[in-house]
């Protein structure tokens, strides 16, 4: 992962007003096996406050912020998902005009549904896919709050702390996610750097903003992982290790002078962690 500010780009996430557009990433959740040590965990690791489960929603629970707003969600993992393949992780989910023709589309191209469409009451239509290299996202119609019409998610921010600041993909066929990912979802494709033994490092922008960015390092296994921006991150690794975690790299520092760190949390869930430079 790089910063986004190592690069220019013709708009910027606060600048961006009204619904978000199709191919923004409008929700992050946390899929976990202990929804209670979850809170405990990222709580004290990135500030956020993890609200109580809504027994009608499964015990799902919303990730607040400390600004009011919300960073995405948890959901816990029964014994019938777990028996069915689920494991601890962070997903994404990508905004879509249409999720039934999106899933299809997905499918025509290689990828396939991991779940089917499905309505939320009052929420939304969601579906869980992989893309042709088997990495996980979910696709949403969102239905925006009455009172709202215009009510745009800001879970993703390229500066904000407690939001994710950088979408990874990390694949096994680069070339094959450079075709998929901008004609699935209109995302262009910025510069390229070279990473030696890791291969390219493609940055991806959604809209304008620089989102991310896909590579195919050896050995690894298809999948998306998520990076959120803390104010402090050597008081934030300090809480991964307090609270069971593992860093599993750095502190690293970026070309911007910002730093980074690759974690898992207690039930195994990768994620990553950066801040900004020091002035």
């Amino acid at each position: 992962m790089t910063d986004v500010r190592t690069h220019d780009a013709p708009a910027t996430e606060q600048s961006r007003t009204g619904p978000n557009p199709p191919g923004d990433f409008i929700w992050y959740e946390l899929m976990t096996t202990d929804a209670d040590g979850a809170k405990t965990f990222y709580d004290a690791v990135v500030g956020w406050n993890i609200g109580e489960g809504a027994p009608e929603f499964g015990g799902y629970r919303m990730i607040g912020r400390s600004d009011g707003g919300s960073a995405g969600g948890v959901l816990p993992i029964t014994d019938e998902m777990a028996q069915h393949g689920a494991r601890p992780m962070w997903l994404g989910y990508i905004n879509v005009a249409d999720v039934d023709a999106k899933v299809a589309a997905i499918e025509a191209d290689g990828g396939r549904a991991l779940m089917a469409p499905a309505d939320i009451p009052g929420i939304g239509r969601i579906a869980m896919v992989a893309d042709p290299q088997g990495a996980a996202f979910y696709v949403m119609k969102p239905i925006p709050p009455a009172d709202k019409p215009n009510a745009r998610s800001d879970v993703f921010s390229p500066d904000a702390v407690q939001r994710c600041a950088w979408n990874e993909l990390v694949t096994t066929d680069l070339d094959a996610a450079r075709r998929f990912y901008p004609e699935q979802f209109g995302w262009t494709l910025g510069d390229v750097m070279p990473m030696g033994p890791m291969g390219d490092y493609q940055f991806i922008l959604q809209d304008g903003v620089m989102i991310g960015a896909m590579f195919a390092p050896p050995e690894r296994q298809p999948a998306w992982r998520f990076c959120f921006r803390v104010d402090n991150l050597g008081r934030s690794v300090d809480a991964i290790r307090a609270g069971g975690g593992e860093i599993l790299a750095g502190p690293m520092q970026l070309p911007d002078g910002g730093t980074i760190v690759q974690a898992t949390d207690p039930q195994g869930a990768f994620f990553m962690l950066v801040e900004r430079a020091r002035q």
